[in-house]
């Protein structure tokens, strides 16, 4: 440990003002928690002013939540936080020269999943924004999610080069990833325990200042920063790994003509000691900014490590084998819809399709790498019509996403839901017969929110991820 850096951050004292940068899914409800901390003085937000997200500035600023979706508690923080003077929004970077610590929550896709090429280009634009204005004795955490070694490397070179500073002496960093869920922000931050790892004991023991006072069930666990991008990539991963294994459980019942959901039942049944089984859903697929990219950072992180792998030979990833399974969810659900389609002797490419569900997650406006999106491009190369409803999503680059549920359906051939939103498991067979116009209607369940019974009773062709038991119903006319 520098004991220069340990003195700095001594004289200093404790943290009292605190930038974020980016205002998403993490940045927002994380400047918030810290405001309303009364340990801190000031949080700062930092957003660029684009075309794009400019928007947000102002809203932040009248303690409005750009976030759509249910996010208990968000908006009624903010309008707090903003009235009692403790937080705002800017696009001014250079205020990070007024800071204690600031925090980086930027996305970090992939640019090729194959070549392990992540795109780092808005976080290294951050990190810099960063270094340009950093300080003596500041502390500066990166939130996002990264290939392993990146703290240590990456941004320790783009801060030292920026700012002139070395870190470890003049200045803090370390690695405190976030772990929340869309439609739980808040609770997960203060519940969930922290992961924070600094690239020396100096910058731990800052980060780990940062982040106590917003914790209410959660401990702080602290670590190397190497070992934090580790945890937080892996954690993922293992999500994911979950998620395959009963998606692949799925497609076996299927082809076995027996019901997912009963086996699962049966084996989460088991309980006891020595027992740790997580069995987790089924699904028309896997979204959303983390799962579908942190194995990748993940599978990085080893070809860049300093020794040799030892494993078996020739032998593929299981965690990447477990991204191809989820990426095939959405051509499942393709050729669920081709071969329901052709119960009723309908071609796909002449047939309307009525998707239902565009966000990744239910009842969250979170659209991002949705499972929908290579469903109604395959749908559209087939030469079929298609129409997007969701509730919560206000618009997603080139696609057109209606809010009247009567719209989509109407004279459609086939109702495909994609998301678990509230608003679908109230489907009820007869209104949505009559809202297609048809006489025979296919309807495809990715999330199992109908009781399939009711609908093939009432004429429908069903299928339904998992439903070996009822994809090959008798047609009732």
């Amino acid at each position: 440990m520098s004991q220069k850096l340990e003195d700095i951050l001594k004289e200093k004292g404790p943290i009292k003002k605190i930038g974020v940068i980016g205002m998403g899914y993490v940045g927002i409800p994380a400047a918030a928690l810290f405001a309303d901390s009364d340990r801190f003085d000031h949080v700062l937000g930092f957003q660029r002013n684009s075309p794009s997200s400019g928007y947000k500035i102002d809203m932040l600023n009248r303690g409005e939540s750009p976030l759509k979706g249910e996010e208990p508690g968000l908006e009624e923080l903010l309008q707090k936080v903003v009235e009692a003077g403790k937080f705002e929004c800017t696009p001014d970077f250079s205020r990070i020269a007024e800071l204690d610590a600031v925090t980086l929550a930027i996305q970090t896709p992939f640019a090729d999943s194959k070549a392990l090429e992540p795109d780092f280009g808005a976080l290294k634009e951050g990190i810099r924004n960063a270094g340009r204005y950093l300080q003596p004795s500041m502390l500066v955490v990166l939130e996002s999610t990264i290939t392993p070694g990146t703290t240590d490397d990456m941004a320790r070179k783009i801060l030292e080069e920026e700012s002139g500073l070395v870190a470890g002496e003049d200045f803090a960093l370390a690695h405190a990833p976030e772990r929340v869920m869309v439609g739980r922000l808040l609770r997960n931050i203060q519940e969930h325990d922290r992961i924070v790892g600094g690239i020396d004991e100096a910058s731990t023991d800052r980060a780990v200042e940062l982040y106590s006072p917003v914790l209410t069930k959660g401990n702080v666990i602290p670590m190397t920063a190497t070992a934090a991008e580790v945890t937080k990539t892996a954690e993922n991963t293992f999500r994911d790994l979950q998620i395959a294994a009963v998606n692949q459980l799925a497609l076996y019942c299927e082809s076995m003509g027996i019901n997912v959901y009963d086996v699962r039942t049966g084996i989460d049944s088991l309980k006891g000691e020595g027992i740790t089984r997580a069995m987790l859903w089924p699904g028309a697929g896997v979204g959303g900014h983390c799962l579908t990219k942190d194995t990748y950072h993940l599978e990085r992180g080893v070809k860049l490590g300093n020794e040799n792998l030892d494993y078996p030979e020739n032998a593929e990833s299981i965690y990447v084998l477990a991204r191809r399974v989820n990426d095939f969810m959405p051509v499942h659900m393709y050729n669920l819809t081709q071969a329901a389609l052709q119960r009723i002797n309908k071609d796909i490419k002449d047939s309307k399709i009525a998707m239902l569900g565009w966000a990744f997650i239910n009842d969250s406006d979170d659209a991002r790498n949705p499972p929908s999106e290579p469903y109604r491009d395959m749908i559209v190369d087939a030469g079929a019509e298609i129409l997007i409803h969701d509730p919560h999503v206000l618009q997603y680059p080139d696609v057109d996403i209606l809010k009247g549920m009567e719209e989509v359906i109407s004279g459609s051939d086939a109702v495909v839901i994609f998301t678990g939103h509230k608003e679908y498991f109230n489907l009820k067979p007869d209104v949505i017969k009559k809202m297609t116009g048809m006489k025979t209607t296919v309807i495809i369940d990715g999330r199992n929110v109908i009781e399939p019974d009711k609908f093939i009773e009432a004429g429908f062709i069903y299928k339904g991820i998992g439903r070996g038991d009822k994809n090959g119903h008798e047609i009732i006319k």
